[in-house]
């Protein structure tokens, strides 16, 4: 089953809306961690085997420079990020290309499209 850890920029909605699909979803507010710098998020993510989901793009840049395959990152880069639109674009990335969110990828969704690259980077 795939988990799921959110960043501070995404919306508590996405994660009921996860938790509603029957994935494991957790916030970072949930768990009075709104001020864990970048680097132990994604060690976080990596040792709880969580998928981040997150709107900044330092993530992109800390994942390459580490050369790790893990955790997968989805950075969503929307006009809107209100929850109902961040979560019909992680519904579409999930039935599209959720298998690779297993192998260690990082997603990049706009509007327009969905990139995939698999890590490392």
């Amino acid at each position: 089953m795939m988990k799921f850890l959110a960043d501070m920029g995404i919306s508590q909605r996405t994660v009921e809306y996860l938790r509603e699909a029957n994935f494991e979803a957790i916030h970072l507010r949930e768990q009075g961690l709104q001020k864990l710098q970048d680097p132990i998020i994604l060690q976080k993510a990596k040792a709880e085997d969580r998928i981040l989901l997150t709107h900044d793009l330092d993530f992109s840049d800390l994942m390459a420079a580490s050369g790790d395959s893990m955790p997968s990152v989805i950075v969503f880069r929307l006009k809107s990020m209100k929850a109902d639109n961040v979560n019909r674009h992680l519904a579409a990335i999930i039935e599209t290309v959720g298998s690779q969110l297993t192998e260690g990828v990082i997603i990049s969704v706009n509007e327009q499209r969905i990139r995939v690259r698999k890590l490392p980077i």
